[in-house]
């Protein structure tokens, strides 16, 4: 694992897995390595009441609800597809899964306008074909395909990014449950083992870029996954993103509460003025997700361990929030501008402490960028 920059959710949490696995003794669809229960308990963590010796941390932090429902999609044939804006965390719900279900949370196809129908089915290694021709052997497999034959969990990131034929190849797949390979003479179709299935995710914001079929949707079943608004539940997230943070860089930095509250309160406010905007003009260009929070404390972390004196200020956060969410110029400059004169100076005026020098920072990042 410390040769590994990410590790993956089955490697990272390995050792807690097996420990799962072990005490489980709930009843377990197709070839699963846990039960559905022990499943909710890897990704949500473990209560008082699950009577467990062991501690289980939470991962992923939404709605029961959400989880529980994309459990019993995956027990049925059905595929699953995680829709919503981006930084909700769908691709992290969809690595939990695959890893608590399969132990491999690792054959993606990622959705681009280059994905091919070859991307969810299969190629050729030319070499081997020039000399020995067309066979199993010389066939290089997606791993949708390999998700098939193995019987696991398929992943599919940004469905609707991929162009109408390849979401059409996905159709036959989805209702079929195999693959044919009509170059062959034998050997020519690949059936879907018990337990195989799809995760696939979209963004919302990408409503029209490439729409669904009914066809395809009727294949999936919808779980929405809204931006985190309550506060409390948006701290816990960018907090356990944050530990994750420090310890995979050895960092030994506190992160003030004073900061994150400010974090919290900033984008809180943005969003609250982006919805009352009229027009695009008068919205910042990023999605002001909890994703996007993580990356401006990570940003802050960094510069004040490496450009700073290893403690986190008010100043370095908000140069690291006008660096991250001013993508546009002049638009998104003067947005901001707008935020730190009409919201943060008052505020500063009124409360003092970590609010001024947050105002300082800003104005600093601002003039440098204008």
């Amino acid at each position: 694992m410390s040769d590994m920059l990410r590790a993956p959710a089955e490697v990272k949490y390995a050792d807690e897995l097996a420990w799962l696995e072990s005490v489980d003794t709930g009843p377990k669809p197709f070839s699963w390595r846990l039960s559905p229960r022990m499943v909710r308990l890897f990704v949500l963590g473990s209560e008082r009441a699950d009577g467990l010796d062991r501690e289980i941390p939470q991962k992923w932090f939404g709605d029961r609800s959400f989880v529980e429902r994309s459990i019993v999609t995956l027990a049925s044939d059905r595929g699953l597809l995680l829709i919503g804006d981006p930084g909700t965390g769908k691709s992290w719900l969809a690595e939990l899964l695959s890893a608590a279900i399969c132990r491999n949370s690792t054959l993606v196809v990622q959705g681009t306008a280059g994905t091919t129908e070859d991307h969810i089915k299969y190629s050729w290694n030319v070499s081997m074909v020039i000399a020995r021709g067309q066979s199993r052997e010389s066939m290089i497999p997606s791993p949708i395909m390999t998700a098939m034959e193995q019987g696991v969990i398929g992943r599919f990131e940004e469905l609707t990014r991929s162009t109408s034929d390849v979401q059409d190849a996905l159709i036959s797949i989805l209702s079929e449950k195999y693959v044919s390979i009509p170059e062959l003479d034998h050997d020519n179709i690949v059936f879907a083992q018990p337990g195989f299935s799809i995760i696939a995710t979209a963004n919302s914001r990408d409503r029209g870029v490439n729409d669904l079929s009914s066809a395809l949707k009727r294949r999936f079943n919808f779980v929405r996954i809204p931006v985190v608004t309550n506060k409390r539940s948006e701290a816990e997230i960018v907090r356990f993103r944050t530990e994750e943070l420090l310890r995979r860089h050895r960092i030994e930095l506190e992160v003030p509460p004073t900061l994150l509250d400010i974090l919290l309160q900033s984008f809180a406010d943005l969003r609250a003025a982006a919805s009352a905007a009229t027009s695009d003009d008068e919205k910042l260009e990023s999605a002001l997700s909890t994703a996007e929070q993580i990356g401006v404390l990570e940003d802050a972390v960094l510069h004040s361990q490496f450009f700073g004196d290893r403690v986190l200020r008010a100043q370095t956060l908000a140069g690291s929030l006008v660096g991250s969410l001013a993508r546009r110029s002049p638009e998104d400059l003067a947005i901001l501008n707008k935020y730190l004169h009409g919201v943060v100076e008052p505020r500063a005026k009124a409360d003092g402490g970590e609010w001024d020098g947050f105002l300082d920072g800003g104005r600093q990042a601002i003039a440098s960028l204008a």
